[in-house]
This record gives structure tokens, C-alpha cells and sequence, in this order.
């Protein structure tokens, strides 16, 4: 009965107006404005926010197993990454002795 009676909610806050928001928790409530007083009352009375946020949890559509895969497989952007700069110069030097038949150093 109790699980039939609350509903899960998530609540997410900004402290300024020029910040993003910022996942705070979760809260059980019976409805939304309930959540919404009881996120409010007890948790953000001595923090100042600029803007709070209270969804159903249910109404976050998250991503499937399925979609996940897929992104690992998309995921492959390796080539932005900056790591393959570190050894530049030595690429550089190998590159060069193939182009010119000479030894690498």
C-alpha cells in the first residue's frame, strides 16, 4: 500500500542564475506539490537557490541497454583526443627515416 501511495521524485537545484542545475537527491512524496514543499522546507531552508526542480522519476526517460551498446560502438572518437600528441616528434622522426630510407633515431 505504501508503495502505491508515493511516488519517487527527483530534485535538482541551481544556486545562481549563470550556473547549470545540479542533481540534489530523491524524495518520496504522495504528489508533486508535496514533493515540491518537502524539498523546499527541508532541505533548502538554509541553502540559498536560485531555481528548484522537482520531476517524476518516472516521467526521466533514461537510456536502454541497447542504446548504451550503441553508443559504446559510435563512441569511437579517439581522433579528438589530444593524448596522440605526446609523442609527436618521434612520429615525425619516423616518417621521415621511411621517406628517406634512412635509419629512425
Amino acid at each position: 500500500m505504501v508503495k502505491e501511495f508515493y511516488q519517487e521524485y527527483e530534485v535538482f537545484s541551481r544556486r545562481r542564475s549563470d550556473l547549470s542545475l545540479e542533481h540534489r537527491f530523491s524524495i518520496l512524496a504522495p504528489n508533486l506539490e508535496m514533493a515540491y514543499v518537502l524539498a523546499k522546507e527541508n532541505f533548502f531552508r538554509r541553502e540559498q537557490i536560485h531555481d528548484l526542480w522537482v520531476v517524476k522519476r518516472s516521467d526521466i526517460r533514461k537510456m536502454t541497454e541497447e542504446e548504451r551498446e550503441a553508443f559504446k560502438r559510435l563512441d569511437n572518437k579517439h581522433y579528438r583526443e589530444t593524448k596522440g600528441y605526446a609523442d609527436l616528434p618521434s612520429k615525425w622522426r619516423k616518417l621521415e627515416a621511411m621517406n628517406t630510407g634512412g635509419e629512425v633515431q
